[in-house]
Formats: structure tokens, C-alpha cells, sequence
């Protein structure tokens, strides 16, 4: 990410620099001299507010759009801004009460349901398109696995990993399997595998099929071949959860082309994947702002994530993304209260 040390230019290029800032985010319109001027805080003449503001744009910290339409900040400007200058807002009641509401503990929610819930909410109280990442356990224990037989040689598979995160699945098998075949091996898999990991169930049954193979019985032969297709390792389809997105054709400033590309980043999943796993080992919240980003397709906009932590060990990132001209002292808190807010629950 660009840089740009706030020591280098002095408290009242700071102070301006600031004024500029909020009132751009607020207003959406270049800010003159004239109206910097006139801020109760600046006591400044306009000629001494036009030379500051001329030494930032030197510093690239400001750009004019038009010849004659005031400044706006560029990504460097934002930075030092985010960075140095910003006074987050503590959340109002109102929010932090609905953030809270929503991952009660006492309401039973699967995983997937706390994840769409987390997205929902960032996007509901932003305004702007919540992401959520997928929990990336090292470890998924098995707890409960159960078999039904459906038409012709079609199973149900329920099977619940680590504490509450219940996965239903349909596969096929080579013959048609009774009701009490299928409960005999869901039996004999749940008391030797229950407390593992489901890669070593598969791993083990392997090893017993090598060691047994001469003296299979029918149940183990049931066994080993629900078990081999339930416990293939998954590549997950979703990656992330994303909600919103229609938010940002809300952004006056939106170029139809570039909001094109973004929803197609949404959907490829790649590109976004990107930079959550960069704010993975991140402390705390984190912020691309455009170009930072390193995709041309966040040129005008910014992401800010956090990291979520599930017993203690970092899991996954959620965040939103929005114009870069979004009210950050406002955004920053409701993520950040989120990312907890989901840890615990998933943690529960």
C-alpha cells in the first residue's frame, strides 16, 4: 500500500487536507478554496487556503478534476486520511443493538446461516456490498454421520462436523442399498471414527480395506464405498458469501463498464480471494483503497475487512465493499463489531 508520513507536511496542510476529505465524502462535490476558507475551524484567507491546497496537489494528495472545480482526494490522500487523520465513530445504539440481536446465542443457527447472516448485516447497516469469507478450519471433526436411502441408488448423507455445522449431500452408489444396510454402516462409522478428522476417516478406512480385504463383509463393503465418496476432500463452491452488490449502482460516481468488471470479480471469486487472504494475518481492520488494491477494477472503489477468529485461531475475513468515497469513521466500527460478533458465535 502507498504511504505517505504525516510529519511531512504541517499541521495545517493536515487540518485542511482533512476538511477536504470529510466534506467530499459528505457532499460528493470538489471543494474549493473559497469554502475551505469559510470552515469556523480554519481562519485562513483563501489565497493562504489556495497555497496549501496547491503544496498538497504537489504532494499528490489532491487533484483538480476540471480547471476550475476545486480538489478531491486522490488514493494517497484517502491513505494519509484513513491512516493519520480519521476519528472512528463508536457504532449508535441502534446499530450495535441490530448487530448484536442478530447473532444471538440462544437462536441455533448453522454455519451457513451465521456466515449469510453476517453478509446480510454488513450490507443492511453499510449501504454498501458485505462479504464474508468461508471459515478456513484446519480441522474438521466428525461428530454424527447418517445414511437414507432414496430412489433407485441414491443416498442422503447428513453428516455434522466439528460442533453445530450440519452438511446434507446426495450421492450415488453402484447397487441399491436397503435402509438397515445403510444404518449398519453409518453405525460402525460413527463409533470408530466419531472425534476424528474427517481426512483420517478416510484414510483409515483405506488402511482397514488393505488389512481386511480377503474377509470383507457386506459391512464393510457398504461403508467403504458411501465413506470413499462422503469423505473425498471437497473443494468448496462458494469461497466466500457476498450480499449487495446492487448497492453500489447506488454511487453517483459508478462507470457502468467498471462496476461490470467488479460483479464479474464477485462472481470469478479469484480476485477478491486475493486480498481476503491478505488481510488474514492482518491485526484488526484493514483497508484497500482503489489502485491499492491491485485490480483495475477497484479503481474508485475500497474494500475494509477484519478478520474473524473462531477459539482463538483466525478463520476466516469479512468486510465491505464501496465507493472510495464512503464514510469510513462510520464503516470501520460496524466491521469490526461484526468480525467478533461471528467468532463468538461460530465459536459457540
Amino acid at each position: 500500500m502507498s504511504t505517505f508520513h504525516p510529519q511531512q507536511i504541517s499541521e495545517r496542510a493536515q487540518h485542511l487536507l482533512k476538511l477536504l476529505v470529510d466534506r467530499y465524502i459528505r457532499e460528493g462535490q470538489p471543494v474549493g478554496s473559497r469554502t475551505l476558507s469559510r470552515e469556523g475551524t480554519v481562519g485562513l484567507s483563501p489565497a493562504t487556503v489556495r497555497n496549501v491546497m496547491a503544496d498538497l496537489e504537489e504532494m499528490g494528495l489532491v487533484c483538480s478534476p476540471h480547471a476550475s472545480a476545486g480538489r478531491v482526494p486522490t488514493v494517497l490522500g484517502y491513505r494519509l486520511f484513513v491512516d493519520t487523520l480519521l476519528k472512528v465513530k463508536p457504532l449508535n445504539t441502534q446499530e450495535e443493538s441490530q448487530l448484536r440481536r442478530s447473532f444471538d446465542p440462544n437462536a441455533p443457527q448453522s454455519q451457513q446461516q451465521l456466515l449469510a447472516q453476517a453478509s446480510h448485516l454488513l450490507s443492511e447497516v453499510t449501504h454498501f456490498t458485505g462479504i464474508v469469507m468461508l471459515p478456513r478450519c484446519h480441522c474438521n471433526t466428525l461428530r454424527h454421520v447418517e445414511f437414507l436411502p432414496l430412489s433407485d441408488r441414491r443416498v442422503l448423507v447428513i453428516l455434522v462436523v466439528n460442533e453445530q455445522d450440519v452438511q446434507n449431500r446426495i450421492i450415488e452408489t453402484t447397487r441399491k442399498y436397503s435402509a438397515s444396510e445403510l444404518e449398519q454402516a453409518a453405525n460402525y462409522l460413527n463409533a470408530a471414527f466419531t472425534g476424528q478428522d474427517i481426512s483420517h476417516v478416510r484414510e483409515g478406512l483405506l488402511q482397514e480395506l488393505t488389512e481386511t480385504r480377503q474377509h470383507m463383509d457386506s459391512l464393510m463393503q457398504v461403508a467403504i464405498e458411501v465413506a470413499q465418496q462422503v469423505f473425498e476432500p471437497q473443494i468448496p463452491k462458494d469461497d466466500f458469501v457476498v450480499t449487495g452488490q446492487t448497492n453500489l449502482m447506488g454511487n453517483e460516481e459508478a462507470d457502468v463498464n467498471q462496476l461490470r468488471d467488479l460483479f464479474t470479480a464477485f462472481n470469478k471469486k479469484r480476485d477478491i480471494l486475493n486480498l481476503l487472504d491478505q488481510s488474514l494475518q492482518a491485526q484488526g481492520v484493514s483497508i484497500f483503497i482503489g489502485e491499492e488494491a491491485g485490480y483495475d477494477m477497484f479503481d474508485g472503489y475500497s474494500m475494509v475487512t477484519s478478520p474473524y477468529a473462531s477459539h482463538g485461531e483466525t478463520v476466516g475475513v469479512l468486510g465491505i465493499v464501496g465507493p472510495t468515497r464512503m464514510p469510513y469513521e462510520n464503516v470501520i466500527p460496524v466491521v469490526d463489531l461484526t468480525a467478533r460478533l461471528l467468532g463468538a458465535a461460530l465459536a459457540k
